[in-house]
């Protein structure tokens, strides 16, 4: 055992010994207690020990919440969850959710939308758990919006709605995709993802079988922005959709071929048109 770590654990040993201490003057025991904590969480994190570097953090922000100072308590938990997000993600999100409740009861709503998006994270590149990470970034969209955080709240929208249509819950896809074109309708930064937009909803109308649905999707959207008739997002959409009302694979292949050549296809929309290729190849069309 090197010696910092040495220090921290008899750090540690000294802050359990005063955080277990009643007496007359226990504030003054706690206060102690969670400077040591803080101080051996230190040392850990030089040495690269992660996760007893989260845990003494987390023994500090629990010494804090004693006190009654919540807002540092916050700002401990913030730190103990840095330092579980280096392996233990588990840990990371409990800290972040304890740091959330706090900001929310502050009434520090964008604050806790910010540690409510990295939760979100977490379960997206670490967990890959893609159910959890979209329920958590529509909680981070709700607050931002609430907090008039327009920008921040349609990122967070957009990841919903993209993880609804991998999860094939095309509805709520829909509903998150239209929802963020219809907020960037007046937004001179934004306008220009509005095609990216309707397509995306255009594919999950196909994808969900829906043709009836999808024709009047288009007109709607060709309607709330009179440039994206001439789009070739517009024209790549009404394309397939006649491809797949036939059931002309062939078509549809080099519909999708031809869109490709001038516009690179993402993971994301190769997934729904494959998706929606092997509707045609298992049966037909479903209006």
């Amino acid at each position: 055992m090197a010696s910092s770590e040495r220090e921290a654990q008899a750090l540690l040993a000294k802050a359990d010994k005063k955080a277990t201490t009643f007496g007359w003057f226990g504030g003054n025991k706690f206060e102690e207690a969670a400077e040591l904590y803080n101080k051996a969480a230190n040392i850990f994190k030089l040495g690269k020990r992660w996760k007893e570097a989260g845990d003494a953090f987390t023994k500090a922000a629990n010494m804090q919440l004693q006190l009654n100072e919540r807002d540092d308590a916050a700002t401990t938990f913030i730190n103990a969850a840095k330092c579980y997000k280096k392996g233990s993600f588990e840990d990371a999100i409990t800290s972040l959710k304890q740091a959330i409740e706090i900001l929310t009861d502050r009434g520090r709503f964008q604050a806790a939308a910010g540690h409510q998006k990295d939760i979100a994270q977490i379960y997206e590149s670490d967990l890959i758990d893609l159910e959890k990470a979209m329920q958590a970034y529509e909680i981070a969209a709700d607050w931002y919006a609430g907090e008039e955080a327009t920008a921040l709240a349609n990122n967070c929208l957009l990841k919903v709605a993209t993880f609804a249509a991998t999860l094939e819950q095309y509805d709520k896809a829909i509903e998150k995709f239209e929802q963020v074109a219809a907020a960037s309708l007046d937004n001179q930064l934004t306008k220009w993802s509005l095609k990216d937009y309707f397509l995306k909803a255009g594919l999950c109308h196909i994808a969900f079988g829906d043709h009836i649905g999808a024709k009047r999707a288009i007109e709607r959207y060709c309607d709330m922005d009179v440039t994206f008739a001439s789009t070739r997002e517009c024209q790549f959409l009404m394309a397939i959709l006649e491809a797949v009302e036939n059931d002309d694979i062939e078509s549809f292949t080099n519909k999708v071929v031809e869109f490709d050549q001038l516009t690179k296809l993402d993971n994301w929309k190769t997934t729904i048109l494959l998706r929606i290729k092997k509707g045609i190849q298992e049966g037909g069309s479903l209006t």
